[in-house]
């Protein structure tokens, strides 16, 4: 899976002031990803505000984004939640041309045991075609993926190429890479955390500030790659501040005020998010002009 190499962004969705999907924006952006050195996109992970789209409106942006990239950049797409049979069935039914892999969300609000967990994933990568990104990001799911449990299905499972890591735990990010088959990778899923992680081993980033600032995330992503740590952390350092603020009212709320201040579009978000208070607004824009 060299396709999930280096940076890859989990790209946001645009809407206009009704809540309609804003495609001119969207196919601005993914030009503006591309042009900048995105490795590969992610189509609708958590970023997307996934949770609050129809299966129709799914289908539209991912049609919308495979047509727009042309092959350019490989396409992992998101598909996960909570009910296991219907994930199950949107796998199977999943138009897969144009995609390299599927990153799967762990079921939140359920708060599962880690045999449910397995279970889940093993469900899914029983009838996937593409291979799966398991993701762990127990600030929204509101459990963990262990790393026992990660190690059990990358083992049991040659179609379970990497996991997406957001739980912080650099102990668990050790076990993982410590003990996991030679298929199986790391990925951070949180930007500050991307130069430790890829020093431990981690193959790259799936990113939210990318973004707003792909040249820095991707530059920050190649340079740890090349083990060239001490450039890196002059650009980790730099990130620090936006990438917080993109996150201190919700994501992807910071990051689409961001976007919009860089002439993407609008910074609409669907309930029950809602767009970032004024106060935010100012410090962001203190942060960028920093930038």
């Amino acid at each position: 899976m060299t396709e999930i190499q280096g940076a890859g962004v989990a790209l946001i969705t645009p809407f206009h002031a009704d809540g309609s999907i804003d495609f001119e924006t969207l196919g601005n952006l993914i030009e503006f990803q591309i042009s900048e050195g995105m490795d590969y996109l992610v189509s609708l992970g958590t970023t997307g505000e996934t949770a609050t789209l129809s299966s129709e409106e799914k289908k539209k942006v991912w049609q919308f984004t495979k047509d727009k990239v042309k092959g350019r950049v490989p396409l992992v797409a998101g598909i996960g939640g909570n009910n296991t049979l219907e994930i199950v069935e949107a796998v199977k039914n999943f138009d897969t041309e144009g995609f390299c892999a599927i990153l799967s969300v762990s079921p939140y609000y359920n708060k599962p045991t880690q045999e449910g967990i397995y279970q889940h994933y093993k469900a899914i990568a029983e009838v996937s075609k593409l291979p799966i990104i398991l993701y762990n990001v127990p600030g929204r799911t509101g459990s963990n993926i262990s790393a026992e449990t990660t190690l059990r299905l990358a083992k049991e499972f040659k179609n379970i190429v990497a996991i997406k890591e957001a739980s912080g735990n650099f102990a668990q990010f050790s076990e993982i890479l410590r003990d996991k088959p030679g298929h199986f990778q790391l990925i951070s899923g949180d930007d500050p955390a991307t130069l430790p992680m890829m020093a431990l081993g981690a193959i790259g980033i799936i990113s939210v500030v990318g973004n707003a600032y792909p040249k820095y995330v991707s530059t920050l992503a190649h340079l740890c790659a090349e083990a060239k740590y001490s450039e890196a952390r002059d650009i980790h350092y730099k990130l620090l501040e936006i990438t917080e603020l993109c996150f201190v009212e919700g994501n992807p709320c910071g990051v689409k005020y961001i976007l919009k201040e860089l002439g993407f579009g609008e910074d609409y978000v669907r309930l029950p998010l809602v767009r970032v208070s004024s106060k935010t607004q100012q410090r962001i824009q203190e942060a960028m002009r920093s930038l």
